[in-house]
């Protein structure tokens, strides 16, 4: 009479152990494979389950531990009343108990679970926080025991579990790699963006000053009206200003003071009152240091030297800005005048082309390295100046000069050299 009652509950203790350990298993995989930056937007949102994943997260080891501890208890009960059930209902073949106990754990109690925990990690962390509060507290004695007999076996081979909290922090390189698997998390602007960020570390001041051929600022010695032209036409804020050249600088004018400027100009007054002072930076600064000097000396245009204090042309923070978030619509339309693409792939342009503007512009990886143009880079090659039309190739590209006027390239054709396998 009292067998079919014990039966039953036999049966009903072994699917809530296989339900248990069902729970841990997919607990430990959501729990790992969570996004935390997700969870936190959501406790933004005022989700009581992502606020309680996320201070169970804060403690990863008794986590793990109470997930372990508590599937493998379920597992050994489930075990111990197949044993049971076997010897007392089916003939005692303890071995068949075995076989399909084992089977039924793989495919509903790991398999399954962590394969559902894994797909959406967030929502079943959500949906399983709180139970796990709960198991936290109740399994914390024995989870307690089982973390203070593990310390002492890892540190027999010299682990400290603490060393994992030190690990946390990623480099540029794996930051750049987690940036390029992201795929559709992070949308493409802003994959540009963030990549570009990444890259400034290894960028410095002169890989994107203006050369000093190529400053457009206020000379002094020219007439009222040349320099009036100038002031009204500029796309800046600030000019810098010197008489001959900007070796003879004599400090940076802001167009809200141009009229002041002007008049002592054209009444051949000297303009160094209504100027600031010239900041002075050095063409190895790295570019995210150069940034925030920048910011701290609240400045936003410098003249760039080397190291002999030979002004080598100028930079603004509006030129960090624009590294960062690329290049903008008339940016990019000069560089398609500047660069002219042929059918074949090929690219013809000047010589005094910046390196960096042209890989960045068909997406090249030609060596700047020692040089910033186009024309150094031959000029380096050849270790000479070139003096006729002539062909070179350096590493995948075929450099093929055009024409050359005053010992320098005033165009070039260039083409990558495609290999085949």
């Amino acid at each position: 009479m009292n067998s079919e009652p014990t039966l039953l509950f036999l049966f009903f203790s072994l699917v809530s152990l296989l339900c248990l350990s069902a729970f841990f298993s997919g607990a430990e995989t959501a729990m790992m494979a969570a996004n935390r930056i997700k969870l936190k937007n959501l406790t933004k949102k005022l989700d009581k389950g992502a606020k309680r994943a996320l201070k169970l997260l804060e403690k990863p080891d008794l986590l793990l531990a109470t997930t372990l501890v508590g599937s493998n208890l379920a597992n050994i009960l489930a075990s111990s009343i197949v044993t049971i059930l076997m010897l007392s209902y089916f003939g005692g073949n303890v071995l068949l108990g075995a076989v399909l106990l084992t089977t039924f754990i793989l495919i509903f109690a790991e398999i399954i679970p962590k394969t559902i925990a894994a797909v959406k990690p967030e929502s079943f962390v959500k949906l399983s926080s709180f139970s796990l509060k709960i198991f936290l507290f109740i399994l914390r004695p024995l989870t307690a025991v089982v973390n203070y007999l593990s310390s002492i076996v890892l540190k027999l081979f010299s682990i400290n579990v603490n060393d994992a909290k030190d690990n946390d922090n990623l480099n540029t390189q794996e930051l750049k790699t987690l940036l390029e698997e992201s795929g559709d998390l992070i949308p493409k602007q802003y994959r540009g963006m963030l990549s570009s960020i990444l890259g400034m570390e290894e960028l410095v001041v002169e890989d994107i000053m203006t050369s000093t051929s190529e400053v457009i600022g206020i000379d002094i010695n020219l007439d009222y009206k040349t320099n009036k032209q100038i002031i009204e036409s500029s796309q800046y804020t600030r000019l810098p200003v010197f008489q001959n050249s900007l070796d003879n600088e004599l400090g940076t004018l802001h167009l809200k003071d141009s009229h002041s400027f002007l008049e002592k100009l054209e009444l051949n007054q000297d303009v160094r009152s209504v100027l600031s002072k010239t900041y002075f930076v050095s063409q190895s600064t790295a570019l995210m240091k150069q940034l925030k000097e920048f910011q701290d000396n609240d400045k936003n245009i410098a003249l760039v030297v080397d190291e002999y204090g030979e002004i080598e042309g100028l930079i603004t923070i509006e030129d960090i800005f624009k590294e960062i978030a690329g290049k903008f619509g008339s940016e990019k339309a000069e560089l398609e005048k500047e660069f002219t693409k042929l059918k074949d792939g090929a690219i013809v342009t000047d010589g005094n082309s910046r390196i960096r503007d042209l890989n960045n512009f068909v997406n090249w990886s030609i060596p700047e390295d020692n040089s910033k143009t186009i024309n150094g880079l031959i000029t380096m090659h050849l270790d000479q100046i070139p003096q006729n039309k002539l062909c070179v190739e350096i590493e995948q590209y075929r450099f093929e000069i055009i024409k050359i006027e005053d010992n320098s390239i005033s165009r070039i054709k260039i083409k990558k050299i495609e290999f085949n396998n």
